[in-house]
């Protein structure tokens, strides 16, 4: 039986060394991706984990300006912790912070997770032709010119 998963929000709260590593070394989207670059976007974001046993153990965040705009990016659990409702109940805190039912829109990107988000109310584009996007997957790879 595992033990009470225990959701947490705010950068403070964060095990930024280990949302790093499994970024840049275990997720599709993000592999190479800095340090540097992971801490700026979690200070710029809302921010929150699962954790087990003081172990972070998933992780999502939402990039808003809390009142408008919202955009779901970096959610993941451990594989070792899958199957077990851990997305579930991150979802369920993001989804029950107050300002997030006042967003007009909020959005994500997943490979795999379609039934997931769409069991919080996630839904396909209603008019994917007023969408447009400059798309970039790489760029966190790109040598910084500073």
């Amino acid at each position: 039986m595992m033990n009470h998963i225990e959701i947490k929000s705010g950068i403070e709260q964060m095990d930024i060394v280990a949302i790093h590593h499994f970024l840049s070394h275990d997720s599709y989207w993000a592999k190479g991706i800095s340090f540097e670059l992971v801490k700026a976007s979690l200070e710029n974001s809302f921010c929150m984990g699962a954790f087990l046993d003081g172990r972070q153990v998933g992780f999502g965040r939402v990039i808003t300006d809390y009142h408008t705009f919202g955009w779901l990016a970096d959610v993941y659990v451990l594989p070792e912790y899958r199957g077990r409702g851990i997305s579930k109940e991150m979802m369920r805190f993001m989804t029950e912070q107050p300002w997030v039912g006042k967003l007009r829109r909020l959005m994500l990107n997943t490979l795999d997770a379609h039934e997931l988000y769409r069991g919080y109310g996630f839904n396909n584009l209603t008019n994917p032709v007023m969408l447009m996007e400059v798309y970039r997957p790489d760029v966190h790879l790109a040598k910084s010119s500073s």
